[in-house]
């Protein structure tokens, strides 16, 4: 599965511009008074200006599977990286085979970079913002996890992750190329305090056997 395409909301248009073309040194691809986006490596990412009160979201870019300490030590220049445990700012995740780091854009929406170390995408090039590959995670906050898991799986033909085992308040559906992280409201986004939300997002997909189509995650 890929993440082909996503738009969100946003409070702040301005500062949406000046976190992701300051910070993560992301140039803006097309603007206009209610809308930005940008192109984070080969996904696009959309802001649409928003009355919501703070919309929030949780994203994963994948990035090279050898420049994980390389990709930390960039961005800790630039931004506050999140502590995972009181010795680490890394977070493991053994049976995905993946380490990764967290931080907050401008809107508060959680962002991570992670390395799946099962990928083929090693790089000979120094770390920068060219290294982020694409949006590989999407968090969506629904009431009823296993069943929204199950209409998006008949819906859009995908299936549950194989490396994660599905519970009442947590599912993953997608595979190495694109998940999306299915949670309940009571549930923290990992590694944080901070309650998951649900806030209205609009999601491209495609898969190997179908063209691209959209789910609206309406709330």
């Amino acid at each position: 599965m890929k993440i082909e395409a996503i738009d969100l909301l946003s409070n702040n248009i301005i500062e949406t511009e000046q976190f992701y073309n300051n910070i993560l040194d992301i140039k803006t691809l097309s603007k206009n008074e209610n809308e930005v986006s940008f192109l984070m490596g080969t996904t696009k990412v959309s802001f649409q200006k928003s009355a919501v009160k703070n919309p929030n979201y949780h994203l994963a870019f994948d990035i090279p599977k050898n420049k994980l300490e390389e990709a930390f030590q960039w961005l800790q220049k630039r931004t506050t990286v999140l502590p995972v445990t009181a010795n680490s700012q890394f977070s493991s995740f053994e049976a995905w085979n993946a380490k990764s780091f967290y931080f907050y854009d401008n809107n508060g929406s959680l962002l991570e970079l992670i390395c799946r170390f099962d990928a083929d995408n090693q790089s000979n090039t120094t770390f920068d913002s060219s290294s982020i590959l694409f949006v590989s995670e999407i968090g969506i906050v629904t009431a009823d996890v296993l069943a929204t898991a199950e209409t998006l799986i008949s819906q859009y033909g995908l299936d549950y992750y194989a490396k994660q085992p599905k519970t009442e308040n947590f599912a993953v559906i997608g595979d190495e190329n694109g998940l999306l992280i299915l949670v309940t409201p009571d549930r923290n986004w990992f590694p944080t305090t901070e309650k998951a939300q649900a806030f209205e997002a609009r999601v491209q997909l495609s898969t190997a056997d179908r063209a691209k189509q959209e789910l609206h995650i309406k709330n």
